[in-house]
């Protein structure tokens, strides 16, 4: 059974959730997204930030932290996003990192250069 994560960011307009626990595994996906519900269209260093950002506190909300991250899916925009992401990305993890895959896709919305899908064990500390 999947359990919604409240991460206090506007609901999707679409029929899907920020963030799932099911088993005590966390799903989930982020975008630059603002409290607002607006998408920040900056560089890729502001908008890494701002969607690591948000990957930390639905990790939080949760009940984890991101140590219990273990696997990280990047989709860039465009492959000269991959220094500046990776640079903000490092100081989100520590070591051992979790296993990362990037790729470089067509992001549906327009300015956005960065979704990341995430994927954490937080076993029996997930928030009900």
């Amino acid at each position: 059974m999947r359990t919604p994560v409240e991460t206090g960011l506007p609901g999707p307009s679409v029929p899907s959730e920020h963030a799932v626990v099911s088993n005590g595994l966390l799903y989930t996906a982020q975008i630059p997204m603002k409290a607002d519900g607006t998408i920040e269209t900056g560089s890729a260093t502001v908008q890494t930030e701002l969607t690591l950002n948000n990957l930390k506190k639905t990790v939080e909300a949760a009940g984890g932290t991101l140590d219990d991250v273990n696997q990280v899916l990047i989709y860039l925009s465009t492959p000269d996003a991959f220094q500046e992401m990776n640079a903000v990305y490092g100081r989100f993890f520590n070591k051992p990192y979790p296993n990362r895959a990037t790729v470089v896709v067509g992001l549906l919305e327009p300015g956005m250069v960065i979704e990341i899908a995430a994927h954490a064990n937080i076993g029996n500390k997930a928030k009900s």
